[in-house]
């Protein structure tokens, strides 16, 4: 009786060990995720100058800063856009020829429908010297997923 009383609380002990190890790795890979994450966002804008948010973020964004300014740059706008977004089509040169009027210290957001575009958009606000520019990953099609309003 005393031995298996003895293996009881050997393998008792046992699994509440691996329980905590298992409990104490997830949590320092979970806290270990986050750091990355945020180390990848900032090697991303100090790369590109300008910072990819999702689309919640986005929405979370524009509800919270309405001097946020949303610049479509897609040749699609009048099919379809995000509500108070102004239409300065990429290519062409709509953007470049309204740079000069933009506020450089106002905040950004640049979308369009496909990444290229809105990636040449968005860097080129950043090439002009502007600081607080943002770039809706996944573009219009997000937007229009998850669900949000769009302007005709």
């Amino acid at each position: 009786m005393k031995k298996l009383t003895m293996t009881f609380i050997i393998i008792a002990v046992l699994v509440l060990s691996v329980s905590v190890f298992s409990f104490t790795a997830c949590k320092t890979q979970e806290i270990a995720e986050k750091e990355m994450s945020a180390e990848t966002m900032a090697e991303e804008e100090s790369t590109t100058g300008y910072m990819d948010i999702s689309v919640q973020e986005a929405k979370k964004m524009i509800d919270e800063n309405p001097d946020l300014i949303i610049i479509d740059v897609s040749p699609k706008y009048a099919e379809g856009h995000i509500p108070g977004a102004v239409h300065y089509y990429f290519a062409d040169g709509s953007l470049e020829k309204a740079i000069p009027s933009l506020d450089p210290e106002a905040k950004y957001l640049v979308y369009c429908h496909v990444d290229s575009v809105a990636i040449a958009g968005a860097q080129a606000l950043v090439d002009a010297g502007f600081k607080n520019v943002y770039r809706l990953e996944g573009n219009y099609a997000a937007w229009v997923d998850a669900g949000y309003p769009v302007e005709k």
